[in-house]
């Protein structure tokens, strides 16, 4: 389990569950958001233990690379969910310019 505080963990929990159908945020960017910017292997990390009805899989890293550590199937799983909310991909990343949500701009 991540030694991150259980406070920092809920807003984690909280900013994916935000995440709409369609859109994907970077791990840098829920970190951020949820106040630690420096803490964006932490929320990977969080994401492996954290509730599984959260979706997880529209969380990528910076460049919209998928995680070899997805729970149920890694990268392969993690794409078919995306591929299935119509995000687009550019070679084996998701096209970040189009499908990047930015709630802080809402």
């Amino acid at each position: 389990m991540p030694r991150v505080d259980p406070e920092f963990n809920q807003k984690v929990y909280e900013t994916v569950g935000q995440i709409p159908k369609g859109k994907v945020m970077t791990y840098g960017q829920v970190a951020a958001i949820c106040g630690a910017a420096w803490a964006a292997w932490e929320v990977g990390q969080i994401a492996h233990y954290g509730p599984s009805e959260l979706p997880w899989h529209r969380v990528v890293n910076k460049k919209g690379g998928l995680a070899s550590g997805f729970v149920g199937g890694g990268r392969e799983k993690q794409r078919a969910l995306l591929d299935a909310e119509g995000i687009i991909f550019i070679d084996d990343n998701v096209d970040i310019n189009s499908f990047q949500w930015h709630p802080e701009l809402k």
